[in-house]
């Protein structure tokens, strides 16, 4: 039998309350920890709380807009290396491919979602700008 390997935890930074739980669902189905916050500000002090093995970031945040937190996360060499999955309705043309592990589009479905956060933790190379 082989060893059984914990996955990380996730952390997801969303503020709408729906997408959030359902974002928090999928990815406890799918066997993760997640730690669920509803602002850039509280997702900054939860990485510096406890480093999640990926980021599931919104851009349109309260207080500290997400592209910050995704600035913030890799000006810092212990959380430089974590993967980012943004999830976003606004505009994502200011993002560099190489910033983040994928850009996903709103409406996105849970399946996506957990896929692209799969594939994160994988280490594939941000190859597309979309994934």
């Amino acid at each position: 039998m082989p060893p059984v390997t914990e996955k990380p935890t996730i952390l997801v930074v969303e503020d709408d309350p729906a997408l959030r739980g359902l974002y928090r669902a999928a990815l406890q189905g799918a066997g993760y920890a997640v730690v669920a916050v509803e602002d850039g500000l509280d997702a900054l002090h939860s990485i510096d709380g406890q480093r999640p093995g990926a980021v599931v970031l919104d851009l349109a945040l309260p207080r500290v807009h997400g592209r910050d937190v995704q600035r913030e996360m890799a000006s810092r060499p212990e959380t430089r290396g974590i993967p980012i999955v943004v999830v976003s309705g606004t505009d994502t043309s200011e993002i560099n491919p190489g910033d983040v592990a994928c850009v996903l589009r709103k409406p996105v479905t849970a399946e996506v979602m957990v896929s692209a956060v799969e594939s994160s933790l994988r280490g594939r190379p941000p190859s597309r700008r979309f994934c």
